[in-house]
Formats: structure tokens, sequence, C-alpha cells
């Protein structure tokens, strides 16, 4: 066990070293230990002091969850079948420690006991016992008898159909391969073409291409590629991962229904009338009604401009001679309308942006923004394409990241931030603990020698994340429960990542991320010009698509025993201008709201847009090199973690409540005229 690296103490986990066989003993002994602290802390001449909890419940915990988080993220990232078994072997045991402890009857109590008797003076410990004792309830610790057990059983099988549900979109995606002529990829960008040739070659195909789902080669393919009949068969492979079109054992079908089920149970047994409810207790939010009506006001700003737009579309599949505009057309049509329309294309564009150029302007930028110094070091990694940086502010050590940005077989798709360690002041040793975060991406990797190449869109989907890590990395707070991302409201965390997404369309740090892939020119300042102008091509349709998807999430959460296509079908119908094919199966793979914390939660993107386009009006209006505004960020929205509500951080740095306005200005929602 000494040699565990689960188990070491070291500010850094030793990634490389882990194997399956280590889970299980590690898992177990850790377990063990926080059972036992919670055990000591609950007993009846255990000191009602939140200092004395936290030396014997919190650093046990936080050992724990440290080396569970380990063992989630290598499973995200570095998946095979004899990880995923040891980290299912363990799931239940786990899953179950955490519904009990939220759920203590005798904890809840010291921690009232707390707020009665020795109630916190600093503002951030005020401010994590409030959410603890919030917390509690919500995790069913004022339930008694058969409903506190059967509340716990709820989370224990809602984690482990999570999971489930998480794997067959993995597997799906992993498990598809198309093999094609190369000459049917005419139209591809020359890297992904080579990419797809490289992975043909290597099983002995040679004058082949192998295409798959994932999206270095998916989005590019629907995007590009001329020939219709293979976007076509791309399109239905996409759209129907998951679902009964493909192998049973992978079919999320009847996981949706249990886990709907399981939440609306769920809710009732916390006295909510179902989870959409009991979903926005903890958030900005007001109540389901509330955001209904936020999202039914924002598509009816955008439904002029989405009408437009699909009628632009549908006119140019008619110049293309492609006649009706089919659902596997519109990526391919829209693309080259944009071309047409300004003058330049995407593929252009990526050749200026490579992947190690984007790094070093971004670094440069954060410097320049908020004072940050990155310096990439060596430390034991899951994969040999992960770097590890710290961060220092001021001479000050602020962190670490890790990058894990291409993407391959056995991780997750999509992007995200997650958390390694917290900003936390051991109760232990008095030592302050610095945060650890890793960033994921999924970009195409480079082909024949040369480095990965970046979409507009993907450098955007880095600073996006780049914004969550500075939320964690830049907390001034060492409370454990409110420093970084801790305790924000779930509808107000995409703040930070949505604003820094704006510096991606600014002049002087374009200049900075570009390098041509041959040449080593920055990106002319006519392109960028051109780029900015098509800024917002068919906003009007992409803000529909996600307000379609918040608002089916919601009303599905809203619900008891929904038929989930059919009500799927019912929002298309109130919201969509165009609808997808009967054979599409959107939510067998929609893990956001299945498997990945967003369940009657996914209006927070549009929600935090409002906030994030109006906090960047705030650069607009002082400069966006200014560095009091900058300062000004920094201190009042990611300094303060979750030690405040949301909303007094925003109007500590704006001034006031937030406003639509700069939202619909900033993606061109603005009234259609007759005379537009």
């Amino acid at each position: 066990m000494a040699s565990n690296p689960l188990l070491s103490p070291a500010h850094l986990p030793d990634f490389a070293a882990v194997r399956p066989e280590h889970i299980e003993p590690a898992i177990t002994q850790l377990l063990a230990q926080a059972q036992a602290a919670q055990a000591k802390v609950t007993a009846a001449d255990f000191p009602t002091d939140l200092r004395s909890i936290e030396r014997e419940l919190d650093v046990a915990s936080e050992a724990l969850g440290l080396a569970w988080g380990i063992v989630g993220h290598l499973n995200a990232v570095a998946d095979t079948p004899e990880l995923r078994a040891a980290y299912n072997a363990m799931l239940p045991a786990v899953s179950n420690f955490y519904a009990e402890l939220g759920a203590d009857e005798a904890l809840y109590g010291k921690y009232k006991q707390v707020a009665a008797e020795h109630p916190p003076t600093d503002p951030a410990q005020a401010r994590a016992l409030q959410l603890a004792l919030q917390g509690f309830v919500l995790s069913g610790a004022e339930l008694q008898g058969a409903q506190k057990e059967r509340f716990t059983e709820l989370q224990n099988r809602g984690a482990e159909l999570g999971q489930a549900f998480s794997e067959h979109v993995m597997d799906a995606t992993d498990g598809f391969a198309l093999f094609v002529p190369a000459e049917r990829l005419d139209g591809m960008p020359a890297d992904v073409r080579a990419h797809a040739e490289e992975l043909a070659r290597a099983e002995g195909r040679a004058g082949e291409a192998k295409l798959t789902l994932h999206a270095p080669c998916q989005v590019p393919l629907m995007q590009y590629a001329h020939d219709r009949a293979l976007r076509e068969q791309i399109y239905r492979a996409y759209v129907t991962r998951a679902s009964e079109f493909g192998p049973a054992e992978q079919d999320n079908s009847p996981l949706m229904h249990e886990i709907l089920a399981l939440r609306h149970e769920e809710a009732q047994l916390l006295g909510q009338p179902d989870f959409a409810s009991l979903s926005v207790l903890p958030k900005m939010a007001d109540s389901p009604e509330q955001v209904l009506g936020f999202l039914r006001d924002l598509a009816r700003r955008a439904r002029p401009h989405a009408e437009r737009d699909l009628a632009a579309a549908r006119a140019h599949a008619q110049a293309l001679g492609l006649g009706e505009l089919q659902a596997w057309d519109l990526a391919y049509v829209s693309e080259d309308l944009k071309t047409r329309q300004y003058s330049y294309s995407e593929q252009e564009v990526r050749e200026y942006f490579t992947l190690p150029q984007v790094l070093d302007g971004l670094f440069a930028l954060l410097g320049q923004m908020f004072g940050l110094s990155l310096r990439r070091i060596e430390g034991s990694v899951w994969h040999d394409s992960v770097q590890l940086y710290e961060l220092q502010r001021e001479g000050r050590l602020v962190g670490h990241v890790y990058l894990d940005l291409l993407a391959r077989v056995g991780k997750r798709p999509g992007a995200w931030m997650d958390d390694v360690r917290g900003r936390w002041r051991r109760p232990d040793s008095g030592q302050l603990q610095t945060p650890v975060a890793h960033l994921v991406c999924n970009f195409a990797p480079g082909a024949d020698g040369q480095p990965s190449l970046l979409t507009h869109d993907d450098v955007q989907t880095l600073f996006h994340e780049w914004g969550h890590g500075l939320h964690h990395l830049l907390t001034e707070v060492e409370v454990g429960g409110v420093s970084g991302i801790d305790g924000v409201e779930w509808d107000a965390v995409e703040l930070p990542s949505q604003f820094l997404e704006n510096l991606a369309w600014e002049w002087p740090v374009v200049q900075r991320l570009s390098r041509h892939v041959k040449s080593g020119a920055p990106l002319p300042r006519a392109l960028f010009d051109k780029m900015l102008a098509a800024k917002n091509f068919q906003a009007g349709l992409q803000t529909l698509r996600q307000v379609e998807f918040a608002l089916f999430d919601m009303r599905l959460h809203q619900a008891e025993n929904p038929a989930v296509l059919e009500l799927l079908s019912e929002v298309r119908e109130e919201i969509a201008v165009y609808l997808p094919p009967d054979f599409n199966r959107f939510p067998h793979a929609f893990s956001h709201i299945f498997a990945g914390g967003y369940a009657a939660g996914y209006y927070s993107y549009k929600w935090a847009e409002v906030l994030s386009a109006d906090c960047w009006a705030a650069f607009e209006e002082e400069g966006v090199d200014n560095p009091a505004t900058g300062a000004r960020f920094v201190d009042e929205i990611l300094a303060r973690g979750g030690s405040r509500p949301a909303m007094e951080s925003f109007k500590a740095f704006r001034g006031r409540a937030p406003q639509i306005d700069a939202l619909l200005r900033q993606q061109g929602l603005t009234p259609v005229t007759p005379h537009d």
C-alpha cells in the first residue's frame, strides 16, 4: 500500500503510475478512513467547532475525493476495459458513502448547532456553512426511515446509470469506423484528409481513408466533403449513437427513462413537485417558470433572424444543385455560403492557428491581463501529449494546470475543465494548498509531422476552458467549499468561460495567436475583418438550437414519466425553424443532462451569456487592455469564487444588475425590420 500512487501525499498526482489494481485497495482504505472520521465528528462529545470538524472529516474526505477524482479523470481520458471495470467496481461504494454523508442527520445536527452557537464571523466561512446546511437538506438529511433509505438508493443508482450512459456514448463513438477510397474526401481540409489516410495505412489499407465519429473528423467532413452520400452516412451514424439503431448493449433508451424516473422520485421525496423545481433551488434562477420565460423570450427575439438564416441556406442549396436542403447538407451549405458571402474559408483561417502559437499567444495574454506567468514543468501525466504548467502571479505560486488538448481513442468527446485540488488553508497543517486543474479538449492531431491546426471555433473553445480554469486557479478564498468554482451557482459558473471567449475576437490578441503553418506570417488584417464581419453568421439558428436544448431539458425534468422523443418533438415544433429527420436520436448522446451535471440546468449556458456579455461590455466601455478593469474583474468575479452569491459579485463588478441588451447586440440579435 505504501507504493500505491492513489495514497501518495504528493501535491501533484502520479498519474502515469496508476494501474487498475491500485483502485480497489486505495479507495477501500480511504473510504474506511472517511467513514471513521464521520463517526468521530458525529459523536455526542465531539466539539461543535467548524475547525475541529474540518480537521477530522474534511481532511479525510478530501483525500478520498482526490483519489477518486484521479480515477474518474483517467476513466474519462485514458479509458481501458481494465480501468473501467475497476472504476465501476468501486463506484457503488463511493456513491453510497457520499449519499449517506450528505444525508447524515447527526452531522447535519452538528452543523446546525455550529450555526446556532458559534456562527462564523468570516464571510467566506459563513457562506460555506450556509451552503453546507442547504446541501444537507437537498441531500435528504431531513428525511426519516424508509424515505431516507430510498433516497440513498436513488443517489447510488443514479450514479451508476450516469456512468453507463457516458460509457455507451464513448463506446458508440469509438466503435464506429468507415473505410472509404481517399478520393471520396474531396473538399476536406488537407491535414484532416492526411490524418484519415494515415489511420487507414496503419491498418494496412493504403489508398483508403479511415473515418470516425470523433469531432476532428466528423465536424470537417460535414462542413467540407463534397460527397453528399458520404455526409449522409456519417450524419446518420452520428445522430443515432447509443440508440436502438446500434448495438442493444449500447442503447441509452432505457437508461434515460430510468434516470428521469429516479430524479422525479428524488424531487418528490424532498417535497418538490418535480426535478426542475429541485434543480433551481441552489441556482440564481428563482423557478423553472422564470427560466422558461427567459428561454422563450430569447427564442422570440432570435426567431426572425433564424428564419432569415434558413431561407438563405435553402436558397443556396438550390444554387448548388442539391435541391431540398437535408440535415446532412446544412453544415456543408452553410460553410459554402459563408465562404462566398464573406470571401474567406475556415480552411484558410486554420492554417494560421497552429496549436503551439495559439498557446504562446494565450499565455502572453494571460500575463498582460492577469499578471500570470506560466512555466512548463516535467510531471507524471497520463499521455505523452499532455503538458503540465506551473502558474505564478507577481512572483507567487498560483497553482498548476494540465493541458490535454488532442483527440484520441479512449477519451471522452467534448471539452471541459475539472479540478484536481482546490485552494484551501488546510486545517491539519495550517499550510495553504494551491489549486490544480485539468483543461481537456479534443482538437485534431497534426498530420505528416505538422502541428495541430485549430479552427477559430477551436480557439474559442480553448479560451472558454481557460476561463473556467482561471476561475478555479485565481481564487483568493482559502475556505473549502467556496474557493474557486466550488459553491458558485451552476447557472453562473459559465460566466468567466464565456467572457474569455470574447478575447479571441480582439485584433491585437489574434495577432499574437496566429502564425501561418508554412510562412510564419500572422493572420492578415483583411482576413480578420472578413471573419469579424461573419462573426454572427447564422446566429439566429445557433441561438434557437441552444434554446431548444435548454427548453427540452427543463420541460423533460418538469414532467412525470415523459415520453422523451415525443416531448422533444413538441419543443421543436414550438422553437425550431428547421426540423431534423425522424431517425435523429439527439437525446441518446445528450451527456450534459444525463451524465454531466446539467440536468434541468442546460439553460445555464444562455443565462450566463447574459452575465458574460454584460461584463465584457464594461471592457468595451473602459478599454480591453485597461489594467484597472482587468484587476476589478479578477478581484470581484474570479478571486471571490463561491464565497458570496454570484449576483453580488456581478453587481460589485458592474455596479448594477445584469441586462440582456449586451448579449443581443453582441450576437447581432437586434430587432429585424422589414428593411433589414
